[in-house]
């Protein structure tokens, strides 16, 4: 038996999960240069955006680990403050890359049954959850960021391939 089981979970998904840790840390010191007075409808909108991916994240890591999760919907009715979020977004991203970086590739197509927050049956594979956090937080960071555009912040470069180069340097020789 190889020393460690692990290192047969693809590379994709600790890759992703990389990437997405990383894109989320660029875009909440992006946000934090919104000038939150003058375009506080702008920033409070960014925040929702982004909080809703929090807590969706928080749903699917409860699911995946088989623990019951508090959320009776995919937001809360509180406006967390950017900071607190994005240090709570910054907890949860580096669950995920622990958990694909120690998951088996035989625990993949795993099924779990779990109830959506509208009461819902779901069916999902452990992957086809995987799947959809990272693109879920793709989508809605994208929107986030088309928000901070009207507040005259551009938004980082979200993209797979500049994470890919940034964080292997060797991929551009």
């Amino acid at each position: 038996m190889p020393t460690d089981i692990f290192q047969d979970t693809p590379s994709t998904l600790r890759s992703l999960f990389g990437y997405k840790a990383w894109a989320n840390e660029e875009l909440f010191a992006a946000l934090a240069l919104v000038d939150a007075v003058k375009h506080l409808a702008e920033a409070n909108t960014a925040i929702r955006i982004l909080n809703h991916v929090y807590v969706v994240d928080c749903i699917f890591k409860a699911h995946l680990a088989g623990d019951v999760h508090d959320y009776a919907a995919t937001n809360t009715k509180e406006t967390p403050a950017l900071s607190t979020l994005a240090a709570a977004a910054k907890e949860v991203d580096a669950w995920f890359v622990a958990y694909v970086n120690n998951l088996p590739n035989s625990s993949l197509q795993e099924q779990i049954r779990f109830v959506f927050t509208d009461g819902d049956a779901g069916l999902m594979s452990r992957e086809e959850m995987l799947l959809h956090v990272v693109t879920h937080g793709g989508y809605h960071r994208g929107a986030a960021g088309q928000v901070m555009r009207t507040a005259s912040v551009a938004p980082p470069r979200d993209l797979y391939t500049r994470f890919l180069h940034t964080s292997e340097p060797g991929r551009r020789q």
